[in-house]
C-alpha cells in the first residue's frame, strides 16, 4: 500500500471463531474527509474501528493509519488518532478541565501545552463556560462534546467517532453534528464516524460506505449513491404484498421492487406518471391499497436496494449476531 491516504485497508478481516465480523474490507480514505460507515447494529462497524485503532488485532489483511502500519507500528497509529467510544468513558468525579488535563498528561504534553490546548478544544466544542463543572452535572450532549474535545487534545490527524450521537434527542444530535463539522474545518482533522442514522450520514459525510454483515456493499458520496437508483421511489402499503411483488416486477414501469416491513418499495422513472398506472394494475388484480407515498431516493432507499432490508430492522439473526460480537469484544 502506498503512502498518502489517511486510512488504507486491504482485505481487512476479523473473525471470532466461526463468526466473520469484518469481511475483507478494502478502503481508501483521504485526509480531511468526514467519512461515514453506515450500517445497522451488528454490521461490524465498531469492530472495524477497533482494528484500525489497534484495540483489536485483525485476523487477516493489512491496514495503514496515517502511514503507520497497524501491525508493525501500533504506537505510531495511536499517536496519530483520537477516538470517542460508544460507551461513556469520562470520569464523572472530575471537572471537564480535569478530564482534559489528565488526557494531555497521558500523551506527555507539558503544562503550558495542556493549558493552551484545553482552552482551544473547549472553545471548539462550546464548553468553555462549563470547564470547571463536575462532569456528573453535564447533560448527555455535553458529555459527548467533552469526549470529542478530549479526542482532539493531542492534535490527532484522525478522529474516530463511534456512534457519536447514540441515545441523544434529535435537537442535541443536530448540535453535535455542527460541532463535528466545526472541528473538521477548524482542526483539519480527518473524521471517521460510524452511525446507523441515515440522516446523520447524509448531513455530515463527504463519502459514505454502507456496511452490512461485515462487508462494504457500496461506497460513494451521499448524492452519488442516491443517484444510482435513478428516478423515484413509490412505497405502496397493500394487502398481501407478496402477491404483488411478482406482478409489479413484470411491469415495464418498475425498475426494481422489494418488500420492507410489509410495504412494497418500487423504483420507477417518474413517480407522478407511474402511480396512477400502478394503482390501476393493483386494482386489476384485486389489490386493496391503503397508502401510497412518493419520494426521491434517500440513503435509506440505497440501503434497501443493496441489502434488501431497512436499516432500522433488527431481525432475530441480526440481534444474535450483535450479541455474539459484543461477547467476543468482552462486553455484556
Amino acid at each position: 500500500m502506498k503512502a498518502g491516504y489517511a486510512i488504507e485497508t486491504h482485505n481487512l478481516t476479523k473473525k471470532f471463531k466461526e463468526l466473520v465480523a469484518v469481511n475483507r474490507v478494502s478502503l481508501k480514505i483521504n485526509y480531511g474527509e468526514i467519512f461515514g460507515l453506515l450500517g445497522p447494529n451488528g454490521a461490524g462497524k465498531t469492530t472495524l474501528i477497533h482494528m484500525l485503532s489497534t484495540i483489536l488485532p485483525s485476523t487477516n489483511g493489512a491496514a495503514k493509519v496515517a502511514d503507520s502500519d497497524i501491525h508493525k507500528d501500533p504506537d505510531g497509529v495511536r499517536k496519530a488518532i483520537g477516538i470517542v467510544f460508544q460507551e461513556p468513558s469520562l470520569d464523572n468525579r472530575l471537572t471537564g478541565r480535569e478530564n482534559l488535563d489528565f488526557h494531555g498528561r497521558m500523551y506527555g504534553m507539558t503544562k503550558d501545552q495542556r493549558c493552551e490546548r484545553i482552552k482551544m478544544v473547549l472553545e471548539i466544542v462550546g464548553l468553555k463556560d462549563r470547564a470547571d463543572v463536575l462532569v456528573q452535572n453535564y447533560s448527555g450532549g455535553m458529555k459527548r462534546r467533552l469526549e470529542m474535545a478530549r479526542g482532539l487534545m493531542h492534535h490527532p490527524k484522525i478522529l474516530f467517532l463511534d456512534e457519536p450521537t447514540l441515545g441523544l434527542d434529535p435537537q442535541t444530535r443536530r448540535v453535535i453534528w455542527d460541532h463535528i463539522r466545526a472541528l473538521n474545518e477548524t482542526e483539519k482533522v480527518t473524521v471517521i464516524l460510524t452511525t446507523h442514522y441515515i440522516e446523520e450520514a447524509d448531513y455530515l459525510c463527504n463519502r459514505v460506505a454502507i456496511i452490512d454483515y461485515g462487508k462494504i456493499v457500496t461506497l460513494d458520496k451521499p448524492d452519488a449513491l442516491k443517484n444510482t437508483l435513478k428516478g423515484d421511489v413509490v412505497s405502496i402499503n397493500i394487502s398481501n404484498p407478496e402477491k404483488y411483488l411478482g406482478i409489479f416486477r413484470k411491469s415495464k414501469l418498475v425498475k426494481g421492487v422489494k418488500i420492507v416491513d410489509g410495504t412494497l418499495h418500487l423504483q420507477v422513472g417518474s413517480g407522478e406518471q407511474a402511480i396512477p398506472k400502478l394503482m390501476e394494475l393493483a386494482k386489476k388484480h384485486g389489490g386493496q391499497i391503503h397508502t401510497v407515498r412518493l419520494s426521491r431516493p434517500t440513503l435509506e432507499d440505497v440501503f434497501i436496494h443493496y441489502t434488501g432490508k431497512a436499516i432500522r430492522e433488527e431481525a432475530a439473526s441480526d440481534r444474535s449476531r450483535m450479541r455474539r460480537i459484543a461477547t467476543a469484544h468482552g462486553m455484556r
